[in-house]
C-alpha cells in the first residue's frame, strides 16, 4: 500500500473527534460564522483586516460612546470615606451600629455577625465642591477639582462579597469565571478602528509598598467562551510591554513575514478540515503581532508629549507600570482606535490600614484619573469616549479592629452600597444619582445594580444589552445575563 495512503487511515485520537465533530457541528459552525459577520475565515481574510470589523447589524442605534476606559480599583475603595458623605457617622463615632442597619445582612468571614461593631467616622474631611456641590473627601483633591466634569452613583450595590468573585461580576456579568468580560464583548460586537493594535488592552498597577494587594486573574480579561482572539491584551509595565514581541537577534522583518505567511497557509488548511474557529484565532493574532511590532514601539515613546499634558498625570507618568503611566497609555491607545481600555489598580482592600496605606493609594491614582478627564477633554475625545472610575463593592461603615489602634483601623467589604464615577461618553455631567441611608449602610433611593451598570453602559455604546448575545451549551448568553435596566436618568 502506498505509504501517504496507509499514513492517513491512522488517525489520531484528536483527528478522530476533530473530524468527527465536523459532521455533527457543521449547522453550528456556520451560525457562529454568520453571527461573526465574516463570510469566510480563511488567512488571507483575517490578514486583510476584517478581523476589526464588529457584527453587521451593530450598533443598534446611535452611538454616544465609541470607547470605554475602566479605571478599574481592584479591593474595593472606601465609600464612606471618599465619596459618601454622612454628618451622622460622626456624631455615632465609636458607638454600636444600630440593629436596624444590619438585620439579615451577610458580610465577609472577617467580619462575621457584625453585632456589636462600632462605627467609625471618615477618617480625612468632605468638602462640597464646583457648581454641582459634589461632596469629595480631602482624600482626593484632584478629582474634587473636577467634580463638575463628573457623575457619581451612590446607589451601587452587588450580590458578591468576596473580591474575585464581585470583580468577575462587574466585569463579565457571573461570580464565576468563564463569561466573557465587557472589552470582550465590545472587541465582539464592534470590532475595532484599527488593525495595528488590540482592540482590547489591559494594563495593570499596584502601590508600591502596599500590603493589601490583589491578585491580578487573567479571567478578568478573558473571553469566556468567545473565541480567543477577543480576549484582553496585557500591556506588561516594562520597556517591553508585550512579551515575544520582538524578534530575535538575526530575524528580520522580511523574514519574519515570510515566516508567517508560510505559517498562515498551514493553519490555513487546518482550517478548512477542521473549521475550528480557535485556528482562526491563531491566524488572526499571528498578523496582530506582526502590525504590534511596528505600532507598539510608537505607542508607548511619551518623548513627544508636552510637558504641560505630562504634568497633568503627575510625577510618576514616566515610569512604566505605575498608574499614572498606564493612564497616560490608556489615552493613547484610544487615540489610535482601541475599543476599550482596562486600567485595574490594586491596594484599596484596606482591612487594617485605612489610616496609612489610604492615604498612598489616593496619592497614586487620585492626580492621573483626574489628568485623563482633563487630557481627554482637551483633545475633544471626552464627549464620545466613556471612562469608569470604581471597584467591586465598598467597605463597611463600622471599624474592622480596635478602636483604640488608630494605626490598625481598617473597614470590611461592603456589598450593599458603594459609589462609581463616570464621564463623557453622554453621561450627565455635575450629577450624583442615587443615595444611601444616614450612615451609607444601605441603598435607600434610585439602586442600581451591576447589571444595570453594565446596561447602559453598553446603551451608550449603542448596543442594547438583550440582543448583543452569544449561543454557548444551548444557551443565549450576554453580559447582564437576565437582568439589568438602562439608568437613563445619568444619560445627558
Amino acid at each position: 500500500m502506498n505509504p501517504f495512503f496507509e499514513n492517513r487511515l491512522h488517525l489520531t485520537r484528536r483527528e478522530f473527534f476533530g473530524r468527527g465533530a465536523m459532521g455533527i457541528g457543521t449547522a453550528a459552525l456556520a451560525s457562529l460564522l454568520s453571527k461573526e459577520g465574516a463570510s469566510s475565515l480563511s488567512a488571507g481574510t483575517i490578514a486583510s483586516g476584517s478581523g476589526v470589523r464588529g457584527l453587521p447589524e451593530l450598533p443598534h442605534f446611535a452611538q454616544k460612546a465609541k470607547r470605554v476606559i475602566y479605571l478599574f480599583q481592584n479591593g474595593a475603595p472606601t465609600h464612606v470615606d471618599l465619596f459618601d458623605f454622612k454628618s451622622r457617622l460622626q456624631t455615632l463615632h465609636g458607638k454600636p451600629i444600630p440593629e436596624g442597619y444590619i438585620g439579615g445582612r451577610r458580610f465577609s468571614t472577617m467580619t462575621g455577625k457584625a453585632d456589636g461593631k462600632v462605627i467609625l467616622a471618615p477618617v480625612e474631611p468632605f468638602r462640597q465642591h464646583g457648581q454641582s456641590g459634589a461632596w469629595v473627601s480631602s482624600f482626593l483633591p484632584h478629582i474634587a477639582s473636577i467634580a463638575d466634569e463628573l457623575c457619581f452613583v451612590k446607589s451601587m450595590h452587588t450580590d458578591a462579597v468576596n473580591h474575585a468573585p464581585g470583580i468577575s461580576l462587574i466585569l463579565s456579568g457571573a461570580q464565576i469565571p468563564g463569561r466573557p468580560t465587557l472589552g470582550a464583548w465590545l472587541a465582539y460586537g464592534l470590532g475595532c478602528d484599527t488593525e495595528d493594535l488590540p482592540s482590547f488592552v489591559v494594563m495593570t498597577s499596584v502601590s508600591k509598598g502596599t500590603t493589601c494587594g490583589q491578585i491580578f486573574y487573567d479571567f478578568y480579561w478573558g473571553p469566556g467562551f468567545l473565541p480567543s482572539r477577543f480576549q484582553g491584551v496585557k500591556f506588561r509595565g516594562s520597556t517591553d510591554p508585550v512579551l515575544y514581541l520582538n524578534n530575535p537577534a538575526g530575524l528580520t522583518r522580511p523574514m519574519r513575514r515570510e515566516m508567517l505567511d508560510d505559517i498562515a497557509a498551514l493553519n490555513d488548511l487546518k482550517l478548512g478540515e477542521f473549521g475550528d474557529p480557535e485556528i482562526a484565532a491563531r491566524i488572526a493574532q499571528y498578523e496582530m503581532a506582526f502590525r504590534m511590532q511596528a505600532s507598539v514601539p510608537e505607542l508607548t515613546d511619551v518623548s513627544q508629549e508636552k510637558q504641560d499634558v505630562l504634568s497633568l498625570y503627575g510625577p510618576s507618568v514616566r515610569e512604566p507600570g505605575t498608574y499614572a503611566y498606564n493612564c497616560l497609555m490608556a489615552r493613547r491607545l484610544i487615540e489610535r482606535g482601541v475599543r476599550c481600555v482596562q486600567v485595574m489598580h490594586a491596594g484599596w482592600d484596606q482591612h487594617n490600614s485605612i489610616t496609612t496605606e489610604l492615604y498612598t493609594q489616593c496619592r497614586d491614582t487620585d492626580q492621573p484619573s483626574a489628568g485623563l478627564i482633563l487630557d481627554l477633554k482637551q483633545r475633544g475625545l471626552l464627549d464620545d469616549t466613556l471612562v469608569i472610575w470604581g471597584g467591586e463593592f465598598g467597605r463597611t461603615p463600622f471599624i474592622q479592629g480596635n478602636l483604640d489602634d488608630r494605626k490598625r483601623w481598617g473597614r470590611d467589604h461592603h456589598p450593599y452600597a458603594f459609589t462609581v464615577w463616570m464621564a463623557g461618553g453622554g453621561i450627565k455631567k455635575g450629577f450624583s444619582y442615587g443615595e444611601t441611608d444616614d450612615l451609607a449602610m444601605n441603598v435607600v433611593k434610585n439602586p442600581v445594580h451591576i447589571h444595570d451598570l453594565q446596561a447602559t453602559i453598553l446603551k451608550q455604546l449603542g448596543i442594547n444589552h438583550e440582543r448583543l448575545t452569544y449561543k454557548f451549551q444551548g444557551r443565549n448568553f450576554r453580559l447582564t445575563d437576565v437582568h439589568g435596566e438602562v439608568v437613563s436618568e445619568i444619560l445627558a
